[in-house]
């Protein structure tokens, strides 16, 4: 197989993302486009730009011929171009080009201002399940009026409806404490005791966002008794976390309590500790890895991040995804930006003599689908 052919065949890929966030329904403006392309929730300096970054080149190299732009296209009539088409077809665009076969979504943030899984399915002609994020369970139960003494019961109530259909779940327990959370699983009357003091704070806040650690301890064992993968989001996002509470490593004593029970745990994104996650991914059986989120921001340095990804994890155990959210222009990106790493990082192994194609070949549909089908329980479309 030549070089030509290896691109061919990990661009062939039916790709399964395995954590994305729904496409912006709203039009965008410059101003708003480029506050989407950065982690960051600050106004960017002034005389300044975020398509100054990789992602904001990565998007005028390879967004702009979808849109029947030259490559580089100066920003202004990308936007410009942008607006002419109009959102929907820009998504459509995007989606379609993406090579994505199935998208699990995960709907805890956004609401109403992304395209939901059903959403995504008639966007893209592709696939779409449901991850659902367990903090946002607590949230809506919690405006819906429940109180400290009826949280856990109803929780669990609650928890079991809203993923009947669900192939996974996600905690955000990184944001809203960090990984240094006591691991151990927290009795009933200790989460009443934590909730009667959270709702108080959430009175006095005029707020409600779950940041105790009792009831996170408490919503990540719940979500272990309720036997769907469970995704962490771990290492790299944005000001409302403090990255080095994210370290997965930091998850250790979760993770060996976690294990007798065969629940899968999959390390999202995990940037600038995805050789940490790839030391867990390699001595526990139930830990997996992807570096989506990671992939899109740094661009022309996609393929450094993919190989060090690929370095101590089992190939088995590493996922793809895009994290995106908002622009259609991400989930594009995740998944173009991604397959070329692959690509090049493959094509570099093989050259050297240290892999042979077909083990080549083979680990690109590991990763771009097939460990995302087996550990999702997914039916292949084609089946």
């Amino acid at each position: 197989m030549s070089a030509e052919q290896l691109a061919e065949a990990v661009n062939a890929v039916p790709l399964v993302d395995h954590h994305v966030h729904g496409a912006l329904v709203a039009e965008l403006d410059r101003p708003a486009l480029e506050l989407l392309l950065t982690e960051s929730d600050r106004p960017l300096p002034a005389g300044t730009t975020q398509f100054d970054s990789q992602l904001g080149f990565a998007v005028r190299r390879w967004c702009a011929p979808l849109l029947d732009l030259e490559p580089h296209v100066d920003p202004d009539d990308y936007v410009a171009r942008r607006a002419e088409l109009g959102a929907a077809e820009v998504t459509r665009r995007m989606l379609a080009a993406s090579g994505v076969a199935h998208h699990l979504v995960e709907t805890g943030f956004g609401g109403a201002d992304v395209l939901s899984p059903a959403g995504m399915a008639r966007a893209s002609g592709a696939r779409a399940d449901e991850v659902v994020r367990l903090e946002s369970v607590l949230e809506d139960l919690v405006r819906s009026g429940a109180s400290a003494g009826q949280l856990p019961e109803r929780f669990r109530e609650a928890l079991a409806g809203r993923t009947a259909s669900a192939v996974g779940l996600k905690s955000v327990v990184a944001y809203r404490h960090g990984f240094d959370v006591d691991p151990r699983r927290p009795t009933d009357a200790e989460v009443v005791a934590a909730a009667g003091e959270w709702l108080r704070g959430c009175e006095n806040a005029g707020r409600v966002r779950v940041d105790h650690p009792v009831l996170l301890r408490f919503l990540l064992w719940c979500g272990v008794d309720r036997g769907l993968p469970l995704q962490l989001h771990a290492g790299y996002g944005d000001p409302d976390l403090d990255l080095h509470r994210c370290d997965p490593l930091l998850l250790t004593d979760f993770i060996r309590l976690v294990e007798p029970t065969g629940v899968d745990l999959l390390l999202l994104h995990c940037y600038p500790f995805h050789r940490n996650a790839g030391y867990l991914a390699q001595v526990f059986p139930h830990v997996h890895l992807d570096v989506g989120l990671a992939v899109n921001h740094v661009g022309a340095r996609a393929a450094a991040v993919v190989a060090e990804s690929l370095e101590l994890a089992p190939f088995g155990k590493v996922l793809f995804s895009s994290d995106a959210f908002g622009p259609a222009e991400l989930h594009y990106l995740g998944a173009h930006l991604w397959r070329r790493a692959l690509h090049r990082t493959l094509a570099r192994w093989v050259d050297d003599g240290e892999w042979s194609t077909s083990d080549a070949v083979r680990v690109a549909d590991l990763l771009g689908h097939a460990n995302a089908r087996r550990v999702y329980h997914l039916r292949d479309a084609s089946a």
